[in-house]
């Protein structure tokens, strides 16, 4: 018996359905593994950021005078290399 033609198309078509479904499968699961990817970065960074914060409130209150020394003294140096740069041109 003779395939008919909508029978041979059907035949092709069937497979690369597959594989585009597999494809887009694939696809949506890097995407997600991308997306906590991400947030795991993102809670790190944060935590970090806490701790860091903390850490500087707990060496403020520990050392006020060296926390205002130290803060004029990288002012001046930051005021100086923008002065620097802005007279250069």
């Amino acid at each position: 018996m003779s395939k008919t033609m909508l029978e041979r198309a059907e035949e092709n078509l069937v497979d690369p359905m597959h594989k585009v479904a597999r494809a887009s499968t694939a696809m949506a699961e890097a995407i997600e593994d991308g997306i906590h990817a991400v947030k795991r970065v993102g809670k790190t960074g944060s935590d970090a950021a806490e701790e860091f914060i903390e850490d500087a409130k707990d060496r403020i209150k520990r050392h006020p005078a060296a926390t205002v020394v130290a803060a004029f003294g990288i002012g001046i140096v930051v005021g100086g290399f923008f002065d620097w740069v802005i007279r250069r041109k």
